[in-house]
């Protein structure tokens, strides 16, 4: 079995689409709508090797949830990956300031997907 990787996306079309990019390479992907919707499939996870997050989401933001994943023990050290149309600098420093690992900008392509994700997961 592959890579266990939770994205977290409030677009039903992205989790597809870059479930299925994963997928296809391997990867176990588990899926959540929101931060709060995340967080709970980190409480059931047996063991992940890397989360992909939204920013804009309703509910819990990216940011947030970010900030909550980090405060659990077993999730302070995981890659985490921000996967959203944001590209200002003060986005990406609070992300970075909240723990995440790397960016990915919308849209992207699947060979930049792929390649991210070997980089941190490996």
């Amino acid at each position: 079995m592959g890579k266990s990787i939770l994205l977290i996306d409030d677009s039903a079309t992205i989790r597809h689409s870059v479930s299925y990019i994963l997928e296809q390479e391997g990867y176990q992907l588990f899926e959540a709508a929101d931060g709060l919707d995340g967080l709970k499939q980190l409480g059931a996870a047996a063991k992940l090797d890397l989360v992909i997050t939204d920013i804009n989401m309703p509910n819990m933001d990216g940011i947030s949830f970010i900030k909550k994943a980090r405060e659990i023990p077993k999730y302070k050290s995981i890659p985490i990956l921000i996967l959203t149309t944001e590209s200002q600098g003060s986005k990406m420093n609070e992300g970075m300031e909240a723990g995440a690992t790397g960016w990915i900008v919308k849209p992207f392509s699947a060979e930049k997907l792929l390649a991210v994700v070997k980089k941190v997961t490996e």
